[in-house]
């Protein structure tokens, strides 16, 4: 299975494991939360509305255009702190990890 075909799996699975917390949000942020320029966006989203309305669909449109995937990065770490009090995330938190090491 290629990196991209692997890679899109679990942006998929993670999407589903979204909706099955209800954690996927219906109506997105507005255009200025969505134009921060801080890492994760973490002055103006939540992780879960970083997730949903950046990375998932920015991943998938790299993966679509066929273009390259970026590598090296973990965003694992980020979300362990950030939901280290909830447990509920565990199979979201298992899903990134896999993310990571696809990426790595």
């Amino acid at each position: 299975m290629s990196r991209s075909h692997r890679l899109l799996t679990l942006l998929n699975q993670l999407e589903q494991a979204l909706n099955a917390l209800s954690l996927w949000q219906v109506a997105p942020p507005t255009q200025e939360k969505l134009m921060s320029s801080e890492p994760f966006a973490i002055d103006t989203l939540s992780p879960i509305e970083w997730l949903q309305w950046i990375f998932i669909p920015k991943m998938k449109w790299l993966i679509e255009q066929q273009q390259s995937l970026p590598s090296g990065f973990a965003i694992s770490p980020y979300f362990e702190e950030a939901w280290k009090d909830r447990g509920e995330t565990q199979a979201i938190l298992l899903l990134l990890n896999q993310i990571d090491e696809v990426c790595a």
